[in-house]
């Protein structure tokens, strides 16, 4: 059992390594910038994770916001229940993604931002649209409300499981058309080809360490958890950082303690203590819950579970796969990592990935958190699960939550669904399976 397992240590201060506290550090001071923005005459950019073209808009000047964080972290800081409860009585489905009603509940309670500061108003919504519907509705909802001006990026999606030059073009054209000249308008600045590869460049540097801190996860034991703590990893590459010297210097410090782990041979850390026992390893389909992030991944750490892959992680670009930002070719590169994020690939391409994580981590298990409200992820779930047992002969775990809505977090309906699953793992394990 590992070290955090003691239900006495739930309400102890997280434990943080180095590079959490310079993420951290970096998303303060992030919305401090975003707080202080219109008394600079600083302009800003409300986008998306997937495929959002965050070192196009840093090359403008302009700061990206992204309402998907701005969600998420109002629901692990315990404020999302309040604006979906506001959202829901303004009008909105308990069906509508979670993400969209905190949203709106937090901009009609004065938009202030998780971190207590205001969030200033659009200049302009990105919408770079991935393979997720809502995003559609959401910004023109937020069109709406802000009464700003919305740019659409529209992405293929990968029907046959590949990219052709034809979509490239087309994606390309947009960016040349519609996107430049939109962040010219509000920028008041020419593009400028050379800063953006100056970007570019530094998001293939801080790519290459993201990637091979992710795959040290093969290794026994493996010195990370890839689902939980790799909602950390993720996040400045994937967020407003992308691009930018903090990143590189962010993933190029993770990547150095990651290493001393492995020399150590020590496993992951988490906000309880580190795992000293790998007993499980699983990959895990689907999104996290963050009203009881720290509460779900201890469910995991006390049974000696370690998540080795995700697709969680893919949400915002499937790096794993080869690509890296290409500073040659500013605008084409660009084009290919809005196709290639997770949401974007067809179903056979997700098994197809999930399988080889399955096989290349060595796991013992696969497993799905389906998020009520996210049609995303959770369409063809049950389709993915079987097949990805099919293939590898591995036992498949499903268990539901929600992104932001605490009402769809069940401890106890969790926790029992875990037991189980583990319980299922070491019954393969004592036939020989």
């Amino acid at each position: 059992m590992s070290k955090q397992a003691s239900p006495g240590n739930v309400a102890a201060a997280a434990l943080k390594d180095q590079s959490q506290e310079r993420q951290k550090a970096m998303i303060a001071e992030h919305f401090r910038k975003l707080a202080e923005a219109p008394e600079r005459g600083e302009k800003c950019v409300y986008t998306f994770v997937p495929g959002n073209l965050t070192e196009l808009i840093d090359s403008f000047g302009l700061l990206p916001v992204l309402p998907e964080i701005n969600a998420l972290q109002s629901g692990m800081r315990g404020k999302s229940r309040d604006y979906i409860g506001l959202a829901e009585k303004l009008g909105h489905s308990e069906d509508v993604c979670t993400y969209v009603k905190c949203d709106i509940g937090m901009l009609k309670s004065g938009n202030i931002g998780p971190t207590g500061e205001r969030l200033p108003n659009p200049d302009l919504l990105l919408l770079s649209y991935t393979g997720c519907f809502t995003f559609l509705k959401w910004f023109e909802l937020l069109g709406q409300e802000y009464n700003a001006p919305v740019a659409m990026l529209h992405v293929p999606y990968q029907g046959d499981g590949v990219v052709t030059d034809s979509m490239r073009t087309y994606v390309v054209d947009q960016i040349k058309k519609k996107v430049i000249p939109a962040l010219e308008r509000i920028s008041g600045r020419a593009y400028d080809e050379e800063a953006l590869k100056e970007r570019l460049a530094r998001s293939a540097q801080a790519e290459e360490d993201l990637v091979w801190v992710l795959e040290s996860a093969k290794r026994r034991p493996s010195p990370i958890d890839a689902y939980f703590g790799g909602v950390y990893y993720i996040g400045p590459i994937f967020t407003a950082f992308r691009g930018t010297q903090d990143a590189v210097l962010y993933y190029r410090e993770l990547r150095a303690e990651i290493e001393e782990r492995i020399a150590l041979g020590k496993g992951p850390v988490t906000p309880d203590g580190e795992i000293e026992n790998e007993r499980y390893r699983l990959v895990v389909e689907g999104p996290p819950n963050w009203t009881s992030f720290r509460k779900f991944w201890q469910m995991f750490a006390e049974e000696g579970a370690v998540v080795v892959a995700s697709t969680y992680t893919k949400v915002g670009g499937v790096y794993d796969n080869g690509f890296r930002h290409d500073p040659n070719r500013p605008l084409e590169t660009l084009a290919d990592y809005c196709m290639g994020c997770y949401t974007n690939l067809n179903l056979p391409t997700r098994v197809q990935m999930l399988e080889r994580y399955v096989r290349e981590y060595s796991a013992d298990g696969f497993l799905i958190n389906s998020v009520k409200s996210c049609n995303s992820f959770s369409a063809g779930q049950l389709m993915i699960l079987r097949e990805v047992e099919r293939r590898t002969g591995r036992p498949g775990g499903f268990i539901e939550s929600d992104l932001v809505d605490p009402r769809y977090f069940s401890a106890s309906n969790i926790k029992n669904r875990l037991e189980s699953y583990f319980q299922m793992i070491e019954q393969k394990r004592a036939g020989g399976a």
